[in-house]
């Protein structure tokens, strides 16, 4: 940095150490996001405002749809968006959120083209809850098939970070 005369002027160093600072580290904004963190994979052909009414209506919970939580990708000069749905479980720092893999023939997850659904539960969760959990998803109408995942499984992590 040169300073002459009220003008400041950058080399090309100073913006170039300033850049790197700058730098997201992708990989540990994805660790910290996934820290605490439960994530099922659901296959079920089914319209996702239908899984989720579903959900509220058999299971008991809450999810809504979340304008702001909705991914946009661009990819080949096109724009895809992949709703998210939201249910913050009252009193208790526990949220699930339901992303669909799916829209337009593109797909959030590439690797995961053949789910349909992610569920992504972040907070005080009991992993003794999830077997039963998994089996009452499983017994919903238009569900296929339910695993749990793990976020080294995901290669493109980033797209669910929200």
């Amino acid at each position: 940095m040169i300073k002459k005369e009220g003008v400041i002027t950058f080399t090309f160093d100073t913006i170039s150490s300033l850049l790197m600072k700058l730098k997201i580290d992708n990989e540990a904004l994805a660790e910290e996001f996934f820290e605490e963190s439960v994530l099922l994979g659901i296959v079920a052909p089914v319209k996702d405002y239908l899984l989720c009414w579903n959900l509220n209506q058999i299971l008991g919970f809450n999810f809504r749809i979340n304008t702001d939580l909705e991914i946009q990708l661009t990819k080949r000069k096109r724009t895809y968006f992949f709703s998210v749905y939201e249910y913050l479980v009252p009193s208790i720092a526990l949220t699930h959120y339901l992303y669909n893999n799916q829209f337009d023939g593109e797909y959030l997850l590439p690797e995961f083209k053949h789910l349909d659904f992610m569920w992504l539960i972040k907070g005080d969760f009991d992993n003794g809850e999830l077997p039963p959990l998994i089996q009452s998803i499983k017994s919903l109408p238009g569900v296929q098939l339910v695993v749990e995942m793990t976020n080294e499984q995901i290669k493109n992590k980033q797209h669910l970070i929200l």
